[in-house]
Formats: structure tokens, sequence, C-alpha cells
């Protein structure tokens, strides 16, 4: 894992349909992101602020709700993160609503293609945004990443990267998913998207979940986290816009994160979602931080463990 983080906040609700996830940034830095990486020996450089276009709060055109303000967001939040692959260093991309998944997404997958990498896309949500404007009637973007980056809908949102598609089905597994509309939950089917919804976790736990989420990692896998904050139990997480009951507890989250941890292989992160208009005192930007700081070695396991393969 590089020890040169860098933190790129991307303050809009452009994508969503409600309001609020624009604070997202401020909401983690309040909660201390930058000083709990540094206190793992990170070497951590924030960006501040990327900027872009204001949310116009309008209906739908052709499907789509602000789609030229989505585009706009999303390349500038591509060039962003390219930008810090390419020097070496691994991008944490502080939103912001889950739209910029297609800014941030394409240029890790624009990256691996440049150095001869395999892509591995953890999804951490309690939706498949695997949505299209068919599909749902809101026209809200932030329900389409997924379906957008394998390269389903118009050329302006599939082809951020210079791609299309950007990635494809095989490259994500999808993690605490139980939220699914009927016509998505037919396009996940079709394009064989490999899904692990919360029956699946409640069945099987969440430490087979991962192993198999992990599946085929190896030296050569840049593993990319996308970390919807709703992924979370809305109990334990209420600052989210989109919440859904029965979600991953504390601890299963933290077993989550600590076995990608365990990876040594994650090299780009997102933390999408977080709403601090209908937060509690921060404390879902508080937890948040907490998984993150999991994610980058925190540990709460006492035994030694075996040295990774």
């Amino acid at each position: 894992m590089q020890t040169d983080i860098t933190l790129i906040g991307v303050p809009t609700d452009i994508g969503a349909g409600a309001r609020g996830a624009s604070m997202g940034p401020e909401a983690l830095r309040v909660a201390g992101l930058g000083e709990v990486l540094a206190a793992q020996g990170l070497r951590v450089l924030d960006r501040g602020n990327l900027s872009g276009p204001a949310n116009p709060w309008q209906a739908p055109e052709n499907g789509y709700r602000h789609l030229g303000e989505v585009v706009a967001w999303n390349a500038t939040l591509h060039e962003a993160v390219f930008a810090e692959l390419q020097q070496g260093h691994l991008p944490i991309v502080l939103g912001g609503d889950h739209c910029l998944g297609l800014g941030s997404i394409s240029a890790v997958a624009r990256h691996c293609r440049a150095r001869g990498k395999k892509l591995r896309v953890l999804w951490l949500d309690a939706h498949a945004d695997f949505n299209t404007a068919a599909l749902t009637p809101s026209g809200n973007i932030h329900g389409m990443p997924v379906a957008l980056l394998c390269g389903l809908g118009p050329a302006e949102l599939t082809g951020i990267g210079g791609t299309t598609p950007a990635i494809t089905p095989d490259q994500v597994r999808q993690i605490g998913i139980r939220s699914v509309d009927p016509g998505e939950k037919r396009l996940v089917h079709e394009h064989g998207l490999e899904v692990f919804d919360m029956r699946y976790i409640d069945e099987m736990g969440m430490r087979h979940t991962m192993e198999q989420a992990l599946l085929g990692v190896d030296d050569n896998t840049h593993l990319h986290v996308s970390f919807d904050v709703d992924f979370l139990d809305p109990e334990i997480a209420p600052g989210v816009g989109t919440t859904v009951p029965g979600g991953p507890t504390y601890r299963e989250a933290q077993l989550c994160m600590e076995m990608i941890a365990d990876t040594g292989r994650l090299a780009s992160l997102d933390v999408m979602e977080l709403n601090p208009a209908l937060d509690v005192r921060n404390r879902t930007a508080v937890l948040a931080v907490d998984l993150i700081e999991s994610l980058f070695g925190k540990s709460t396991l006492m035994r030694k463990q075996a040295p990774r393969a």
C-alpha cells in the first residue's frame, strides 16, 4: 500500500435526491480524517475541494437530472484522481453523492489500463446503483453509476474516462446490498454482476463474504473501495439521504474493513453520501473515519497473524 494519501473533497449533491451531501467533505475533516491517517504513519496531503457547477435542483430532462452538471463534476474529478494515481499517491475522494463514482472509478480504470494492472472494485452500498433512465423515474444519477461505468447510458456519462465501457461487471463485487428496484434486479442478473447482499451476509457471515469478494486479488491488482455510508445500518449511521434498515453492524463493518486492509492492496477509496444535514452531532462522520482508519491498518486483532502469502 502507498503511504502518500491525498484527500480530494467534492462538495456536491448534484446526483442525489436530497440536498446535503455537498457538506460531506467538511464533516469528514471535522471528524479528524487527516489526523487519524497521519497517526497511522501515513503522509496526508489535503488537496482541498474541487469546484464545479451549483445544484440547480431541477426536474429530469430525457430521463436524467442535472446531466450537464454531473458530467462537469465527474470530468473534473476524473482528472484530479488520475493525476494523483500517476504520482503514485493513494487518492481518497470525499463525497459528495455517489454519482461521483463515475469520475473516480473511470480514472482508476484508466490508470489500471495504462499500468497493465487488474482492477477490483468493492462497492459497499445499500443499493446496487445499476439503474438506467428507463428504469427510474427520478432521474437521480446517484442511482446509476455502476450501470454507467459498465457502458449503459449516454456517451457524455459513459465516456468520461475516454474508454467505453470504463469497466466490466466482472471487475465489481457489491457488498451489503438490500434495496434494489425490480427492473434494476433484472438488469443486474443480465449483466452477471456479483452481489453479496444482506441475506448472503446473514447466512454466510461477513468473513466468508469478504473472502469471496477478495478472491483472486493479487500483487498485480489495484483494489478500489467505493464506500457509500448508507452501506451501514442507519441505527449506527443516520447521516445519509437514503437510509435502508438492516445493514451491517459496527462489528461486521469493522471486519469488512480489516479484511480489506489485510490484503495490502488498497490503492484508492471513495467515501460517498455522507449527509451532515441528516446526522446527529456528526456521529456518522466519526464512525466513517473510524472505519477508514481500519481500512488503513488499525486492527482490533490481539492474536498474531500468519504472514500474508
